[in-house]
């Protein structure tokens, strides 16, 4: 499918455009045409798909949603929405949206309606109330929420009448805005008979549309990557590997965590299947902030890029962009026209490369995954298709060399020819040798 061969760029709307942290409902502001002006840039970069947080009308953040069939006023309109979608497309750019379906806003219309008429509105089949208690705002109920934030309303899905409107709601995205696929919220409180309708419902209009699920834990998704459900999960494993290993100098760490979900054995847990790939996102510490030893940025970008999976980059991050979890996370989500891009230019020329071979080599897209070597600071596997590619890794402040077996090759990061007999790594390098 187009997923498994493309890279995503994830891009928070409401933090990339600078709109305001909370939603007084009131005028319109325009600012969907920030993104329209960086989709050249998006294109030279090499990416084949975005991936959008929430951006239907919400109270602050995106999660809370007031109406899923509403643009959020803080960025524009639903025509600009649908125009934007069209530029992508013509630009040859997928789009994905977040589909925020376990809790909604306090202002969501039916739970405003449940407020208001308490048992006599059939709204309240909607979510789990309690109408003999009481919550943090003292509406003389309570409520389900999401992990002890009031201000997310838990949907009970189980609720006939709600499955068909929340179905009605992704038909609604992909008719009016063609989108090409959804990333799940909370994908791990979804039950799995939701993602098979849900699945149903999406290929009754598109049946390459990509459905990937937000799943933070590290538990056993296996059997929900399926054709009757979904195309993929987030790597959360691999992210915590990835930035440990580094930091620790200690490359077995992740080392493990790619053998146990993608290695050739009967017991691993994800091989053959595609989990979505990163560093860093709208949740965590940004990747130049959180590796402390800023010379281990470019094997780890190649080590994201060339292990199994989907690699997705987040806004900002090509250009050193740092950010930590201070002020409410919304560092991590800073006006993209706030963004040094002439901060780290080493690193957007990596990535850039980066991008490139991952787009072109199918043994990355599709290969299976092979350990060649595992030491506290060297690294080497082997991704086999109809070709194979080593990927190495070097992260001491010493040249080191490595022996992958017989033959020649081809550096795809430098073009140079080397001995896989002896392959010679610079201090915090790494090699991508066909």
């Amino acid at each position: 499918m187009w997923f498994d061969h493309s890279v995503f760029y994830q891009i928070y709307p409401l933090g990339y455009c600078g709109a305001e942290r909370e939603n007084d409902f009131g005028e319109t502001k325009h600012r969907l045409f920030q993104i329209e002006e960086d989709i050249p840039r998006l294109k030279r970069l090499g990416v084949k798909a975005v991936l959008f947080n929430p951006l239907f009308e919400s109270m602050t953040h995106g999660y809370d949603t007031v109406d899923f069939k509403k643009i959020d006023r803080r960025l524009g309109t639903n025509e600009e929405f649908k125009a934007l979608v069209g530029k992508f497309h013509e630009a040859g750019i997928r789009v994905v949206l977040d589909g925020v379906f376990n809790h909604v806003g306090r202002k969501f219309a039916p739970f405003q309606n449940v407020l208001k008429e308490r048992e006599n509105t059939n709204d309240r089949f909607w979510f789990y109330v309690d109408f003999s208690a009481d919550n943090s705002y003292r509406d003389g109920l309570s409520y389900q929420n999401w992990e002890g934030h009031d201000e997310l309303v838990k949907l009970r899905l189980e609720d006939e009448r709600l499955q068909r409107y929340l179905m009605d709601v992704v038909l609604f995205w992909i008719d009016e805005f063609q989108i090409d696929g959804l990333r799940l919220d909370v994908c791990y409180l979804l039950p799995p008979w939701f993602l098979e309708l849900l699945r149903r419902t999406v290929q009754s209009k598109r049946k390459d549309f990509f459905l990937v699920g937000e799943v933070i834990h590290i538990q056993n998704f296996a059997k929900e990557i399926c054709p009757a459900k979904l195309d993929s999960i987030t790597n959360y494993e691999c992210f915590k590997g990835l930035i440990s290993s580094v930091n620790s100098d200690n490359l077995n760490e992740i080392e493990y965590s790619l053998n146990r979900l993608f290695g050739p054995y009967e017991w691993c847990l994800y091989p053959g299947k595609q989990l979505l790939s990163f560093v860093d996102n709208h949740d965590v510490l940004r990747a130049y902030t959180a590796v402390s030893d800023k010379r281990k940025l470019l094997p780890l970008y190649t080590l994201l890029f060339t292990m199994p999976g989907i690699p997705c980059l987040y806004y900002g991050s090509e250009y050193g962009a740092e950010g930590d979890k201070s002020d409410n996370d919304n560092s991590l989500r800073p006006p993209f026209a706030r963004i040094d891009q002439s901060k780290a230019p080493a690193l957007t020329r990596h990535i850039q490369t980066l991008i490139r071979i991952r787009t072109e080599e199918n043994a990355l897209a599709c290969g299976g995954y092979r350990r060649i070597v595992a030491q506290n600071k060297t690294m080497a596997f082997a991704r086999d298709a109809d070709e194979t590619i080593y990927a190495c890794f070097n992260i001491s402040d010493r040249e080191e060399t490595l022996c992958l077996g017989d033959g020649e090759g081809i550096d795809l990061l430098t073009g140079n020819r080397v001995s896989l007999s002896s392959v010679v790594l610079p201090p915090f390098s790494s090699a991508v040798i066909k």
